[in-house]
């Protein structure tokens, strides 16, 4: 006869073993920020240095890349007014780095341009899009008096050898102005003739006081 087996007993699970206690680390106590003021004069004098014309370029470069003046870049018709190195005091977190501000009007959408661009991180800091017309630049200065000095209306005026003694920065004061959004200015001697940028115009008309 064939031997009767034996049911087999399953396996008792293993007991877990019990998980050892590790003592909990005490955390470094944090250092309180010192109320002392910053030394300033530890700060790198080269930082108040004027910009190279390699930061310029730089700075200019990581500006138009920008997607927020995508349109700008991509029109072209804008004018650099001034660059300039910009310095921080700390705590701020930009203190001790390589600051370029750049102002530029952008004649397309008739708006200035006031941008800080950290050159050592390659990013603008801060950007400010305003209605506001800052200072004429030289070469806004030259390009308006040679505008006037070709006008038929104006050289008629002018005796021979009169040359412009100044091109001034002239700005609408009402809506109806042809100079109250766009870049304009005025040319003397003699009466004063306004310079429209955006149409290359110029007119006789005086200004208003």
């Amino acid at each position: 006869m064939a031997s009767s087996k034996k049911p087999v007993k399953a396996a008792k699970p293993a007991k877990p073993k019990p998980k050892s206690k590790v003592p909990a680390r005490a955390s470094a106590p944090r250092a309180k920020p010192s109320d002392a003021p910053a030394d300033i004069a530890a700060a790198d004098p080269a930082l108040f240095d004027p910009l190279t014309p390699g930061e310029v370029a730089d700075a200019l470069r990581t500006l138009t890349e920008d997607r927020r003046l995508s349109s700008m870049a991509k029109v072209g018709r804008y004018r650099v007014i001034c660059s300039e190195p910009l310095v921080v005091k700390p705590p701020h977190w930009m203190a001790g780095h390589r600051l370029a501000r750049i102002v530029a009007y952008d004649y397309a959408a008739d708006r200035t341009v006031d941008a800080c661009v950290d050159l050592d991180a390659g990013v603008v800091a801060h950007l400010e899009l305003t209605r506001a017309q800052p200072m004429l630049s030289r070469d806004e200065e030259a390009l308006a008096v040679s505008i006037a000095m070709v006008d038929a209306r104006v050289r008629e005026k002018l005796a021979l050898g009169d040359t412009a003694q100044a091109a001034l920065h002239y700005w609408g004061r009402g809506p109806d102005d042809l100079a109250f959004a766009r870049r304009s200015f005025a040319m003397r001697p003699a009466p004063t003739y306004t310079v429209t940028k955006k149409t290359m115009t110029c007119s006789s008309e005086p200004s208003r006081r």
